[in-house]
């Protein structure tokens, strides 16, 4: 058994580490394509905010993140959905305001933390089991709703204006994924922190969609790129010893590099036939 196996913190760490990479193409590739990977980076600053709520209120920092992001995720897409602000400007909004809020809780609770660290930039030592059971069953709802209503996210993702004219429920649609999007926020920031959940959601799923011909085959990539960067981060991070999310993200990346030259290879034409 290699060495870095023998270590309970690494068995959660690799366990978290699964689930993220599992889940976040698989939301991912529903943003990318309609320009809505800003909703990512906006959500994991309103989870910053709910970590700082957490701590400066003594409870448990996911589980401040969890409620106030799944209250920002449905603010916005209701800001959104009745035209009341832009699809930009109600992103910005919240975005700017959850990381003012963050700052202004971080100020009252006197600075900078073990805790906030760990959270704001990932960490595999602070990774409990009670995270792991939490990150488990949020990351199965996730899955277990992409799988129910994945005709209807394809559909709305394709082309939205079809998919009205059809029947498809987008404006319920379009908030269940919000809300999804909140819970996968919550569900990364354990294993690669705040700042760079919007990371492994959007580069994993530009890489799938740089070598999938397919919608589904995308999909399928895009997780296994997700899978191959967390496990050869996290193995960088325990021998090099580095920020497991920073380790984790720069992994992803340099696939992400690699699918690109791959996808520029001019592909080499068969020899001619000899007379």
């Amino acid at each position: 058994m290699p060495e870095f196996l023998q270590y309970g913190f690494m068995h959660r760490a690799f366990a978290a580490g699964v689930v993220t990479a599992l889940i976040c193409p698989a939301i991912g590739v529903f943003l990318i394509p309609r320009r809505l990977s800003l909703i990512a980076d906006t959500l994991a600053h309103v989870a910053l905010a709910g970590v700082a709520l957490g701590l400066f209120l003594g409870i448990s920092p996911v589980l401040g993140a969890l409620v106030v992001t799944l209250g920002g995720a449905v603010g916005m897409e209701r800001l959104r959905s009745r035209g009341a602000l832009q699809g930009d400007a109600a992103l910005a909004v919240f975005l700017s305001g959850g990381f003012a809020l963050a700052v202004v809780l971080i100020s009252l609770a006197q600075g900078f933390n073990a805790d906030l660290f760990a959270i704001l930039f990932g960490s595999i030592l602070t990774v409990s089991p009670t995270d792991v059971w939490l990150i488990t069953a949020l990351g199965a709802l996730v899955v277990a709703t992409v799988g129910t209503f994945y005709k209807q996210l394809l559909a709305i993702t394709l082309n939205e204006d079809l998919a009205r004219t059809s029947g498809v429920p987008v404006g319920a649609l379009n908030l269940v994924l919000t809300i999804l999007t909140a819970l996968t926020t919550v569900v990364a920031m354990r294993m690669v922190g705040v700042l760079l959940v919007s990371a492994m959601i959007v580069i994993p799923t530009l890489t799938g969609f740089a070598l999938g011909r397919s919608f589904r085959k995308a999909t399928a990539i895009a997780i296994g790129m997700a899978l191959l960067s967390v496990v050869l981060g996290l193995i960088a991070a325990y021998y090099f010893r580095l920020a497991a999310g920073g380790a984790v993200v720069l992994t992803a990346l340099l696939l992400f590099a690699l699918a690109s030259l791959i996808r520029r290879r001019p592909a080499r034409r068969a020899p001619a036939p000899a007379a």
